[in-house]
């Protein structure tokens, strides 16, 4: 999963030292924490067999051989390069995220461990997860990953009816989607499924009939992913017949009572896990903690005890590629200002629908719970959040209406 990507102070280029940025952004400052937060890990992947036609991540289709090395060499150089921003700080969770990172080859997969291992402390219970497409599973080639220290996995499996998979442009088709889970079954016992709905011509009850397969495998973690037209995507530019605003409801609902049926917690708008298997990478991103992004297109937000930083790396593979030998390959980055915070602290808690501590306000963003008040008293009228001295959390009507809810703390 990659970090979300939001508006906020001007955008500048990034310093050219990352000691020298570190350096700047240890200076006092207009914030206050009084501890940082857990510190994660992202590391992209930007190849792909195809790309699907309704993606819009920062992801290349593979022709020819893919410069496994030379990137490899890259990550490593960012990960050096960028120390001095988290010197001393313990990585608690990690993404390999894409693009297709299952394309690795086996032997690039446990160098890329070994040079996160020699360069980070991790926490020794560290989650370590990687992205997998279905069209890419070979069961020899995944136990070398799961004995390279990866211990859970997210299959993009997004449907397991063969005619929606083609609908959607994915390489993989129902009998590899159901083999994909085997093989992930027999080598893993923590893993994610992600399936989409309100697919072009999709019904309920095909729909229904995707979520039962995948509760049939036992999933420890769901996640379900309502199809949206991305601007600058083939879907968005020839869009398909889509399910109307009705039907998509229906299959909300339906979500909602057969992942409840089943046991799952609905944890954040799109996330459904078994007791004690949320992805605790993901609910990092939601709590608003710190997540260090390698890697071409990656995204950063590192705190400082008085600033918190954002920070984005070159896009094109080749370009980050040659960015991290000159030294930096960070293209941009800025501070997140006062003006700012409370809507990016929002955008992120809002998801998760059992809310958070006011006072988690305060611990990652160095400001008082007052400095959003009075959009937090305007949403509370309008029914949207429930808070009370212990929570605040979105109401039903607010989760249906999120966008609507996370727009009103923008310049609160």
């Amino acid at each position: 999963m990659i970090p979300i990507k939001v508006a906020g102070s001007a955008i500048r280029p990034a310093p050219r030292s990352p000691a020298a940025s570190a350096l700047q952004y240890l200076q006092p400052g207009a914030l206050n924490l009084a501890a940082l937060p857990p510190l994660s890990l992202y590391i992209h992947y930007p190849w792909c067999v195809k790309k699907c036609p309704y993606c819009d991540f920062n992801s290349h289709e593979a022709r020819g051989e893919l410069p496994e090395e030379a990137y490899l060499d890259a990550l490593r150089l960012d990960l050096e390069q960028s120390l001095p921003l988290i010197w001393g700080r313990k990585i608690y969770t990690i993404f390999i995220g894409g693009g297709t990172p299952s394309l690795m080859s086996a032997k690039g997969l446990d160098r890329l461990m070994s040079d996160v291992r020699t360069l980070l402390p991790l926490d020794v219970d560290a989650e370590v997860t990687m992205e997998a497409n279905p069209g890419t599973f070979e069961a020899e080639k995944f136990k070398s990953f799961r004995a390279s220290g990866i211990n859970r996995l997210s299959i993009g499996i997004q449907s397991f009816s063969g005619k929606h998979l083609k609908a959607l442009g994915r390489i993989h088709d129902d009998n590899e989607a159901r083999r994909a889970v085997e093989i992930a079954h027999a080598n893993f016992d923590n893993f994610n499924l992600d399936l989409m709905y309100a697919l072009p011509t999709q019904t309920l009850e095909e729909a229904r009939l995707d979520l039962e397969t995948a509760l049939l495998f036992a999933p420890p973690h769901l996640s379900l992913y309502h199809l949206t037209m991305e601007p600058n995507t083939l879907f968005a530019k020839y869009p398909p017949a889509l399910p109307d605003d009705d039907a998509s409801a229906d299959m909300q609902d339906m979500i909602a009572l057969e992942t409840a049926a089943a046991g799952y917690g609905h944890y954040e708008v799109s996330a459904y896990a078994q007791p004690g298997r949320r992805a605790k990478h993901n609910v990092n991103y939601w709590e608003f903690g710190d997540y260090l992004g390698i890697g071409a297109g990656a995204h950063s937000k590192i705190s400082f005890p008085h600033r918190v930083l954002r920070q984005a790396r070159y896009k094109q593979p080749k370009a980050f590629i040659e960015a991290a030998r000159a030294g930096n390959p960070v293209q941009e980055e800025r501070e997140i200002g006062r003006a700012d915070m409370g809507f990016e602290f929002m955008l992120n808690t809002l998801r998760l629908t059992e809310g958070f501590s006011p006072n988690l306000f305060g611990e990652r963003t160095g400001m008082g719970i007052n400095a959003i008040e009075q959009t937090l008293n305007a949403a509370e009228a309008k029914g949207l959040i429930y808070r009370d001295h212990k929570i605040i959390r979105p109401t039903e009507l607010g989760q249906r209406f999120l966008n609507d809810l996370q727009e009103m703390f923008l310049g609160a």
